[in-house]
């Protein structure tokens, strides 16, 4: 059990997104979240307060949680040096990198000898499965993107929050770092071997109850050429019944991948729902979630018009004005 709360190490992040771990603790665990610890050059905030390791030990945090998600997973010298001080004054560490805390001899001394505990969320701890593809009781949802970092999470966060405040039965299932920190459980998708990663999305998402819905986290994306791996196991392994397309219209190419500009909506719901189709025959497109954050109310709520006139499918921001109409199109499936 990790314990709380947590002070959330920025360390040298390039900007906002590159901190998505802090960024969906604050916003979805905003008591687990006591402050930030931000390195020079940080350009990333989380609008908590600033504290360095002894003011927020002071202020009663107890884990040092890395908040950023860098290309690779990796632990640079520089935060190697705040870690260390951290295990020395008494932290725990967690983290979800691909870089394991247990893998770095020095970080495993440090703690042994401080009597400190170190937390990888990234490491499988079940034996999964090959998926069989055989059908499944109750219902399933997946949020898939345009891109990755589009909000996918937020999404199925966001509808899971609206249905068990409805009565529905409903229950997120998490599959990346970010939201196993978040939730307490969940398969680290990225980190299983590629032959099981449809396997344990079956493992994740088990019979249940007709009226019960999983909100899976989505993970990457199927036009992404790097992480599309990743979006074809929740696809397949999920086998959804419906599905959500989540887009961030603001972006000029995709994260990380500047000769790649980002598809269109149609294209991402022709080839996700025909992908889909391999596993469930009956699954269906219902809605749409775009992430407005860099739009102004105004100019969110004209493209939000101008989308649902053109797909003819609900488009919502979920975090910005609730996910209740996308919940509503779940009604029909």
């Amino acid at each position: 059990m990790i314990e709380t709360p947590y002070l959330l190490f920025l360390g040298d992040a390039p900007d906002q997104l590159a901190a998505k771990v802090a960024q969906g603790i604050k916003d979805w665990r905003p008591e687990f979240a006591l402050g930030q610890f931000r390195m020079d050059g940080c350009k990333a905030d989380m609008k908590l307060p600033d504290m360095d390791l002894t003011e927020a030990k002071a202020a009663g945090a107890k884990t040092l949680v890395i908040g950023v998600a860098n290309r690779g997973g990796v632990i640079s010298p520089a935060w190697k040096k705040v870690l260390i001080q951290a295990l020395e004054e008494g932290f725990d560490l967690a983290s979800g990198l691909h870089n394991l805390l247990r893998d770095e001899e020095d970080l495993v001394a440090v703690a042994k000898a401080c009597g400190r505990t170190l937390h990888d969320v990234r490491v499988p701890s079940v034996k999964y499965p090959i998926a069989n593809g055989v059908k499944r009781s109750g219902k399933r949802c997946l949020a898939v993107g345009t891109d990755c970092s589009v909000g996918k999470m937020y999404t199925a966060l966001a509808m899971d929050a609206e249905m068990r405040a409805q009565g529905m039965k409903s229950t997120f299932r998490a599959t990346g770092q970010t939201g196993i920190l978040i939730t307490g459980d969940g398969v680290p998708l990225d980190a299983v071997v590629a032959d099981f990663m449809a396997g344990s999305i079956e493992y994740l998402t088990p019979d249940n109850d007709d009226d019960h819905w999983d909100l899976i986290e989505g993970q990457g994306s199927l036009f992404h050429v790097s992480y599309s791996g990743v979006t074809m196991a929740l696809v397949h392994g999920g086998q959804p019944d419906a599905l959500i397309l989540c887009h961030e219209p603001t972006r000029e190419h995709m994260r990380g991948l500047p000769g790649y500009a980002l598809p269109t909506l149609e294209a991402l719901r022709d080839v996700a729902l025909t992908l889909a189709k391999v596993a469930n025959p009956d699954c269906v497109v219902v809605g749409i979630s775009v992430n407005t954050q860099h739009m102004s109310e105004e100019e969110a709520v004209a493209y939000l018009g101008r989308v649902e006139a053109e797909m003819g499918l609900p488009a919502v921001d979920p975090f910005r004005h609730g996910a209740a109409r996308l919940v509503a199109a779940l009604a029909n499936v």
